[in-house]
């Protein structure tokens, strides 16, 4: 009976350090899409719907890229487009990152498959706005090889 005891408690206690970790509550939305393996093709977007906001304020916006060692180049340029729903406003931006330096070395952790996350916007929301951002790559190569998936992470900026 003790070792029960001893078993449900040490479950009780992962459970509770597991809803601390699980629990930040300054990101509000992280997703990934997938890119087809034969490539990602220069017409098509990944979509990104951020659901109604629950409260207001200013958000911190980050696009993040995972990238096998096979990407040919050493930066990616994306043109980023995002609606503010309900009132409809568009923003659209090109943005750049360096993936890799001169000599082929990674700017992102990893070996053989890389993880990068870059900031690109910081915005205000007010309640119960929703985002939905699109997303495609503006290289000049139709087909882009070696991203594997392009997510979207927004966080709550703490208020002053």
């Amino acid at each position: 009976m003790q070792r029960n005891s001893k078993l449900w408690m040490l479950a009780l206690l992962v459970a509770v350090a597991a809803s601390f970790v699980a629990c930040d509550r300054k990101t509000i939305y992280v997703h990934y899409e997938h890119t087809p393996i034969t490539g990602w093709d220069k017409s098509d977007y990944l979509n990104f719907d951020v659901p109604a906001i629950k409260e207001e304020g200013a958000y911190k916006e980050d696009i993040g890229l995972r990238v096998v060692n096979t990407y040919p180049f050493q930066g990616l340029s994306l043109v980023i487009k995002q609606t503010i729903l309900p009132s409809g406003y568009v923003h659209s931006d090109t943005v750049n990152y360096n993936l890799f330096d001169r000599r082929g070395n990674t700017k992102g952790p990893g070996v053989s498959f890389y993880q990068f996350q870059f900031h690109f916007n910081t915005l205000q929301l007010r309640k119960g706005d929703s985002l939905h951002i699109s997303v495609k790559h503006n290289m000049k190569r139709e087909i882009m090889p070696g991203i594997t998936d392009v997510g979207i992470r927004i966080d709550r900026l703490a208020k002053d």
